[in-house]
Formats: structure tokens, C-alpha cells, sequence
């Protein structure tokens, strides 16, 4: 290959990358801006009152507020997305946070995907997790696809972009996110407003608040939902997917 064709193959590829890049960067600038801070447990078991009240307030801007940073957090595929979603059903309630958080999760996951199918374009090598899931996605992927956005054992962010590379059809990946998202955010945010009660009722903000009916029991169905590698592994053999 001649000196023009690697540089051509390079400028290539870093156009390819180039939308997963601005993603990364994104999410830096949203770290280093403190705009999550918001979301932290602590400062949500002092400042629930007042985000409530704001919530209220502005339930229009509140929510488009809460779905475009649910949806950046999980483009960008930073930590802190689950804290997000605790917030959603503390501040808006279980009903009303599901569905925003259905939207935000969608969203995030399409730019993610998106970003990441055009990456992998260029012909670049396959992330270790993708190699790891393709045989069991060509073989069923209906049921695979769901299976990954069932259960919360798998990396939200890790089986987007796996899937990107598997080259999942669009509506199959965004019928999967919304349905799989929407039912893990049920468990989620029914969490958060299980926090936000128990919180209400001066319980003190520690570890108890893990015991309290409304708090407890979504993450035993959490729990649950974690155990399907287990059923899927008898079912299917000793090769289920990691």
C-alpha cells in the first residue's frame, strides 16, 4: 500500500470515528461541568423538597430537562445513568418517569448506535464483547436481542455498541431498547420513588432506606431479572452469552 493510500485509509477512518468521538468528549464535558452533581444520592436526600417543587413548577422544562441528560449520559455511555434514573422516579413519580425514561433511554441508545455502526464501517475490529455475542445473535435474533436488553447484568452501553457491530437491524434494536429499557426503568424508578417516600417519612438518608418495603422489593425483582443468565445457560447449553 502506497504512503496516499494509508493516509487516505487513516483520514478514513477517523472520519468513521469521529461521531463515537464527539460522544466521548460529550460526556467528559458533562463530568467536568458538574451537571450530575444534581443527581447524587446525597444531594437528593437534602434538596428533594425543593426539586420537587421545581418539578412542579415547570413539569414541561423538567422533563425535557431530565430526558435530555438520561439521554446524553447513556450516549456517552458515562457512569452515573442509573443515579439519573433514581432521580426520575423520586422527582416525577413512578407512572410519569417510566415513560421519560423509556424516551431517554431510546434516545441515548440510538445516538450510541448510530455513532457506533458508522465507526465500524470503516472496517475496524470488533469489540471482544461483540465477538463474544455473534454466534448466539445470528442464530436467534429476536430472542438474543431481547434477552441483552432484559437483563441488568449486561452493560447497557457495552450491548448497544455490540450490537451496532452485529449490524442489528434498526427496528429490531430500537423495539428491544424501548421495551427492555421501559421494563427495567418500571423496577428503576419505582426504586427512586420508593427513596423518595421513605425519605419523605424522616427516615435517615443510610443504608437502611435499602430495607424499606417501597425500596426493597424492586430491587428483589432487579435481582430476579439478573438470574435469567442462569435459566438461559440451562436451556441453551454450556455456551450462553457474557
Amino acid at each position: 500500500m502506497s504512503r496516499a493510500e494509508t493516509r487516505r485509509s487513516t483520514m478514513n477512518r477517523l472520519r468513521a470515528a469521529l461521531p463515537l468521538l464527539l460522544l466521548i468528549v460529550t460526556g467528559a464535558l458533562l463530568i467536568a461541568s458538574g451537571a450530575l452533581d444534581a443527581f447524587r444520592p446525597e444531594r437528593l436526600a437534602t434538596s428533594q423538597a425543593e426539586l420537587r417543587a421545581t418539578v412542579a413548577a415547570h413539569p414541561v422544562l423538567a422533563s425535557l430537562a431530565y430526558v435530555g441528560v438520561l439521554a446524553l449520559s447513556i450516549a456517552t455511555g458515562i457512569p452515573g445513568s442509573l443515579f439519573v434514573i433514581l432521580a426520575g422516579g423520586l422527582l416525577f413519580g413512578v407512572v410519569v418517569a417510566t415513560a421519560l425514561t423509556g424516551i431517554g433511554l431510546t434516545l441515548g441508545s440510538l445516538l450510541l448506535f448510530l455513532a457506533s455502526r458508522f465507526a465500524f464501517s470503516s472496517g475496524r475490529a470488533p469489540p471482544a464483547l461483540a465477538e463474544r455475542l455473534r454466534a448466539g445473535f445470528h442464530a436467534h435474533p429476536l430472542s438474543y436481542t431481547l434477552f441483552l436488553r432484559l437483563v441488568p447484568v449486561f452493560p447497557f452501553g457495552g450491548v448497544t455498541v455490540a450490537l451496532a457491530w452485529l449490524r442489528c437491524p434498526l427496528w429490531l434494536f430500537l423495539g428491544a431498547t424501548a421495551f427492555g429499557g421501559s421494563l427495567m426503568a418500571v423496577f428503576e424508578t419505582s426504586i427512586g420513588a420508593g427513596l423518595g417516600a421513605t425519605l419523605a417519612a424522616g427516615h435517615p438518608a443510610d443504608l437502611g432506606l435499602l430495607l424499606a418495603p417501597r425500596v426493597l422489593l424492586p430491587l428483589l425483582a432487579l435481582g430476579a431479572l439478573a438470574l435469567l443468565p442462569v435459566l438461559w445457560r440451562r436451556r441453551r447449553g454450556p455456551a450462553p452469552p457474557a
